[in-house]
C-alpha cells in the first residue's frame, strides 16, 4: 500500500505567501505559476472554474486592471493529506471608483506532490466603503 502524500504546514504557508504576493504585486503571471496545467479555480461555489494556468492568468488579469493597494493575509487552518483549508483576508482600492474593499474568505486547496495547486475553491464576503 502506498502512503498518502501530505502537504506540510510550511509548504502550505509558503504557497499562500506566494499567492498573496502575486495578488499584491498585481502579477497574473506569478499567480499562473502556482497552479498545475489542468487546475480548476472556482472563485465561488456557483461559478464555472477558470481552467488551467492560462485560465488562471486570464482570471487574474482583473487585478492589475481594477485593483490597487492590495494587502493579503492568511492562516492555515487544517491539512488532510494534500488538502489544505485556509482562512484569508484581503483589502484593496477599486479602480477607478476609489472605493476601499475588504474581503474575508476561506480556501479549500488541493496540491500535487510538486507543491502546485490543482484545485482552488473559495468562499468569501465583501465589505465595500465608498471613497470620500
Amino acid at each position: 500500500m502506498n502512503p498518502v502524500a501530505t502537504t506540510s504546514s510550511a509548504a502550505a504557508d509558503s504557497w499562500l505567501r506566494n499567492y498573496g504576493s502575486a495578488w499584491e504585486q498585481a502579477s497574473p503571471q506569478a499567480a499562473r505559476k502556482l497552479f498545475t496545467e489542468d487546475c480548476r479555480y472556482f472563485e465561488t461555489p456557483f461559478s464555472k472554474p477558470a481552467i488551467g494556468r492560462d485560465g488562471v492568468a486570464r482570471y487574474w488579469q482583473a487585478v492589475p486592471d481594477s485593483q490597487t493597494d492590495v494587502a493579503f493575509s492568511h492562516e492555515v487552518l487544517a491539512i488532510q493529506g494534500q488538502t489544505v483549508i485556509a482562512h484569508w483576508s484581503a483589502s484593496f482600492t477599486r479602480v477607478p471608483s476609489g472605493n476601499r474593499v475588504k474581503l474575508d474568505g476561506v480556501f479549500v486547496l488541493e496540491f500535487t506532490d510538486a507543491g502546485l495547486c490543482s484545485s482552488l475553491r473559495e468562499w468569501w464576503h465583501r465589505e465595500e466603503t465608498p471613497s470620500t
